[in-house]
């Protein structure tokens, strides 16, 4: 039998559907308006401001992006493989380090939690770090640059840590009566049943890696190994000091598309990473709650 709704409820569905309508129109809006802008000429967006509906249609700004596609692919190709390298490696280390974290026959797990957390408050600053990576490590001008210093977040090992203690520790003890040892249990045991939280700090590492360029702008200087975002964040730099060159030299170009092609970048940028969040969306909300609340 299908149970009716009460007063109570009916009220709350009448009022709660508008507003999250309304505020996922306001969260769209911004979106569309910058795929609008990114179709209308320079002279438009100069002259009356950006609009939600392409005014004089233009895609100098693309044409100008992709004037050298196979320097873009490549790009492309840097950025897809930091970010599918390190994001399973961000994953399976913070996953298995908060398993070891939560264990309760692990008598160090406190200290170790201790000097994990400590790091989210002190560091040791920039020049330090750079020369950790450069000198000690000897990562310059390697994909490992762009891989290695992203790859351990302490935020990501808690939220394992609390996930992973809501697995019943029966199930580790049951697997060692039968012989599995630690590494199995964890890849056989633990990490299959941790899919929710496996899910969002994939999306939450894998996004961190897609919009990186700090990386690439303190260690690589070889333009074989510019992911996407640098590339492109070098190219906007190039064509407004440019434009700023032609303006002072009394050379003044009013059709060069910078606004639009400010645009244009942000849909080349964020397009792809935007189609990761619909398959991990179902996950997404229990991995960052369950564990939280215990009973």
């Amino acid at each position: 039998m299908i149970s009716k709704r009460t007063i109570d409820e009916k009220i709350f569905l009448f009022l709660s559907y508008p507003v999250i309508v309304f505020f996922a129109v306001i969260c769209l809006i911004p979106f569309v308006m910058i795929i609008s802008s990114s179709f209308t000429s320079e002279e438009y967006i100069l002259r009356n401001g950006y609009s939600l509906i392409p005014k004089e249609f233009n895609v100098e700004g693309y044409r100008l992006i992709f004037m050298s596609p196979g320097t873009i692919v490549r790009s492309y190709m840097v950025t897809i493989c930091v970010t599918v390298v390190g994001t399973a490696l961000g994953v399976f280390i913070s996953t298995m380090t908060g398993y070891v974290l939560q264990r309760p026959d692990f008598s160090w797990r406190n200290r170790f939690s201790f000097l994990l957390f400590f790091t989210t408050l002190f560091n040791g600053g920039l020049v330090p770090w750079y020369i950790l990576i450069t000198q000690y490590l000897h990562m310059r001008d390697t994909i490992w640059a762009l891989i290695v210093p992203s790859c351990i977040s302490v935020w990501n090992i808690l939220l394992a840590k609390g996930f992973i203690r809501s697995i019943p520790y029966a199930i580790t003890e049951s697997a060692k009566i039968d012989g599995a040892g630690d590494f199995k249990i964890f890849i056989s045991l633990i990490f299959p049943l941790s899919k929710p939280v496996v899910a969002t700090i994939g999306l939450f590492t894998a996004l961190m890696y897609w919009n990186d360029w700090f990386h690439a702008m303190l260690f690589i200087t070889d333009k074989q190994l510019f992911p996407l975002q640098y590339f492109l964040y070098r190219l906007l730099g190039n064509i407004q000091e440019m434009r700023k060159v032609m303006e002072e030299s009394g050379i003044y170009i009013p059709s060069f598309p910078v606004e639009s092609m400010k645009m244009a970048l942000t849909i080349v940028v964020t397009g792809p990473i935007i189609f990761l969040y619909p398959f991990v969306q179902k996950y997404f909300v229990k991995g960052l709650t369950i564990g939280s609340v215990k009973g």
